[in-house]
């Protein structure tokens, strides 16, 4: 079964899984996801995975987040809009394996994919 991860070249986290992604000898597919947003099903499809609300997924250390979202209590189709809208707000990397996903920022969290 094959992999995908929402990638960010400029982020460090994710150039280093996909480096981990390469030496495992996994079949994956790279999805820049800034270039080749992902819509409203699969952003939801991709935190029904996660098993997580969608504010889990957005950064919110980025400028955007701060200047625009940060004081408002959004549901999560809002959410789930935002990130559409303005993709530099989902973490990153996100790793998904047919009905499993991870947010792959660290060692332990790949570990359990592979």
């Amino acid at each position: 079964m094959s992999i995908k991860i929402y990638h960010n070249n400029s982020c460090s986290k994710s150039r280093i899984a996909l480096a981990e992604l390469t030496k495992s000898g996994e079949d994956f597919e790279i999805i820049n996801y800034l270039e080749n947003v992902p819509g409203v099903e699969e952003l939801k499809a991709i935190v029904q995975k996660l098993g997580i609300r969608p504010f889990q997924l957005v950064r919110t250390t980025e400028k955007i987040y701060k200047e625009k979202f940060g004081n408002l209590n959004l549901s999560d189709e809002e959410w789930i809009k935002a990130m559409h809208e303005n993709p530099i707000l989902i973490q990153r990397p996100i790793l998904v394996k047919g009905d499993v996903a991870i947010i792959g920022r660290s060692e332990e969290a790949l570990d359990e994919l592979f």
